[in-house]
């Protein structure tokens, strides 16, 4: 009743939340994402999500939603977003009344978070916030002059105008006005940042999905409703810009400049290189798995890779089909599924499907009697094929890319853009041994990032109890690895902070680690204030607890707050009386020390001065006052 909701949709909500919870004992969270699915008046589905995170989390949202069902239905699905939630039609699909609506529901609805920002830049260009955008940005940069600027020029001139302009703009993806409406959607109207927070918080589990099947809409549905009758009631009556902004293509390189987002193209440190030579062996048919084995699987290899020489088609046949090789492609060539070209200088096999698109781009020459259907002209058969190029192997150069095909660097750069701007190709810094901008398949680069985190997430899985055991101690420089001082200096890096019992220190943690280990060795150190020491608390009989600190890093590694000292009120009145005199000068020698304390007894001062040690407040320039102190024998290793 608090929510509104009408009884039949408060009970079915709850009846829903029940079974969840007695299923999978899971309790949702404070913050609830309701999907929401029933059928309208013709049939088909409408599903409403309802989030409170606003109309800046939603645009995006709603953009992203829309395009995936696009591409998984196959069929025209509109979204509307507004303050409180997402409503969505779709076709008449079939959606069981169970758990696997939801679950199809979910892998639709919630998306990856690493492919959040490329998925809304890809969709804005065809949204009508865009077209409008254009426009603004059109009149503030004086794109739009007026003939007369003393008289206001209607609404659907200027719409005309800017569609206008923007049919031309679509031609350059690096048009300034068009790189400043897409950073103006998505930094000032759209908040992307916190559709990625709110996808990483649905992964995490931190916000609970739940989904529920009505015969009619909720009450906070219909109010959804309501705003998506009035957005697409007058649909068909769109304005051309509108329409036309589809057709638009982007500079990603320079839209990510714009955006802030410059480091994000720089991959050389993340991607894996054993992954990035696997991804590559793959792709070009070298595995054992993916080689030729028939006549069929040859033609196969030269029609997804494209045009080969013999000597490259050898190194992807089986061994049997390898003694064959020449009468096989003898055989193929009479039968006209495969031709011979000449490319770049050198003759290769092809598949007579590239007929044209080899002599259209490249210009080659192609032997006759080839069938009119292989020779008819394709759209762009330069794109075609350089498109086939990313898409089997991994990151390339442009000059790589230029001499596969024998054609200059300007002609490739201009067909790798034209991909770039389409979304197909990514351009960035990637091959962790390459220099220079690299250019890679969206799909392979997708693939490649997905198995250098496989390789990472492998590097840190837990080992074998047996293998730690044997890895610890050589880690650890045990069994005198190292020599001298410089040695000492060593194991104390890689043990500050660590806190050990004072009578182990010089008797079992040292001298297993430095060969020839000698006392004078942790004196020199420590005199030269390469090293300190700091008390953390007493051990029955004449021992301690004590950790070595490099100095030059002792501030990272020193314990501000000792064990079972947290205040002034803990310590004795003697040792009170010497941390005044500490803290109002420097270091001591312990009888000018007790003389400034006007402590009469030598025990009661020694006895305060250990106190302050153990209490981490004071230290020595050597460890010898540390040794007469074991000197009686009864620390607490041997």
């Amino acid at each position: 009743a608090q929510a509104g909701l009408d009884p039949w949709a408060a009970d079915n909500l709850l009846a829903y939340l029940s079974e969840q919870q007695e299923a999978t004992g899971v309790v949702p969270s404070d913050t609830t994402l309701v999907i929401e699915r029933f059928r309208d008046e013709i049939g088909d589905w409408r599903v409403a999500v309802h989030s409170p995170f606003g109309m800046p989390v939603h645009g995006p949202w709603a953009l992203c939603i829309a395009a995936r069902m696009r591409e998984r239905f196959g069929a025209e699905v509109q979204a509307m977003a507004a303050d409180d939630g997402i409503v969505l039609r779709l076709p008449d699909i079939e959606f069981d009344d169970g758990s696997d609506a939801g679950a199809e529901l979910g892998e639709l609805l919630f998306l990856h978070p690493d492919e959040i920002e490329a998925l809304v830049t890809a969709q804005l260009p065809g949204s009508a916030l865009f077209a409008s955008r254009f426009r603004e940005c059109a009149a503030r940069a004086l794109l739009l002059p007026r003939r007369r600027p003393d008289q206001r020029q209607p609404l659907w001139q200027q719409r005309q105008r800017a569609s206008q302009l923007l049919g031309v703009a679509a031609n350059y993806p690096d048009f300034p006005i068009v790189l400043e409406t897409v950073r103006e959607c998505l930094q000032d109207v759209y908040d992307v940042p916190g559709l990625v927070a709110l996808m990483r918080s649905v992964a995490a589990r931190r916000i609970t999905a739940v989904d529920v099947h009505c015969a009619q809409p909720s009450p906070f549905a219909r109010s959804l409703m309501f705003g998506y009758v009035a957005q697409y009631l007058y649909e068909g009556d769109s304005p051309l810009a509108e329409r036309r902004a589809a057709a638009l293509s982007l500079d990603p390189v320079l839209l990510a400049e714009l955006l802030g987002r410059g480091e994000g193209l720089a991959l050389r440190e993340l991607l894996d290189q054993g992954a990035i030579s696997r991804t590559s062996a793959e792709l070009q048919r070298l595995t054992p798995q993916r080689v030729a084995r028939d006549a069929d699987e040859l033609g196969d290899v030269l029609r997804v890779l494209g045009p080969l020489g013999r000597d490259d088609l050898a190194a992807r046949c089986s061994p049997d089909l390898l003694a064959v090789l020449d009468a096989t492609l003898a055989e193929l060539i009479q039968r006209r599924v495969l031709i011979e070209v000449r490319i770049a200088g050198l003759d290769r096999y092809a598949v007579a499907q590239d007929a044209a698109r080899l002599r259209d781009a490249l210009g080659t020459a192609l032997p006759m009697g080839l069938p009119m259907a292989f020779l008819e002209p394709v759209t762009d058969p330069l794109g075609e094929l350089v498109a086939r190029y990313a898409r089997t192997h991994v990151p390339f150069l442009l000059a790589d890319l230029a001499a596969e095909f024998g054609i200059g660097i300007a002609v490739a750069h201009d067909a790798v853009r034209r991909l770039a701007g389409a979304g197909r190709i990514a351009e960035g810094e990637f091959l962790p041994t390459g220099a220079g901008t690299e250019f890679c398949d969206t799909e392979v680069l997708r693939l490649l990032r997905r198995r250098s985190l496989a390789s990472l997430r492998a590097e840190v899985e837990a080992v074998e109890v047996r293998q730690y055991a044997r890895f610890l101690p050589g880690w650890q420089g045990v069994g005198g690895r190292v020599r001298g001082a410089d040695g000492v200096l060593r194991v104390i890096e890689q043990l500050s902070g660590s806190i050990l019992p004072a009578s182990a220190i010089e008797t079992l943690v040292l001298p297993s680690r430095v060969a020839d280990y000698h006392s004078s060795q942790l004196d020199e150190v420590l005199s030269a204030g390469e090293v300190l020491w700091q008390g953390h608390g007493s051990l029955p009989g004449d021992d301690g607890w004590l950790s070595l600190h490099r100095a030059d890093t002792a501030p990272l590694t020193l314990h501000p707050h000792p064990p079972g000292t947290d205040g002034d009120g803990t310590l004795s009145a003697p040792a009170q009386a010497l941390q005044t005199v500490f803290d109002s000068a420097g270091a001591y020698f312990f009888r000018a020390l007790q003389t400034s304390a006007e402590l009469e007894s030598d025990a009661d001062a020694l006895a305060a001065l250990w106190e302050l040690v153990w209490s981490g407040r004071v230290t020595g320039d050597t460890f010898a006052p540390v040794r007469a102190l074991l000197a009686g024998g009864r620390g607490a290793h041997k």
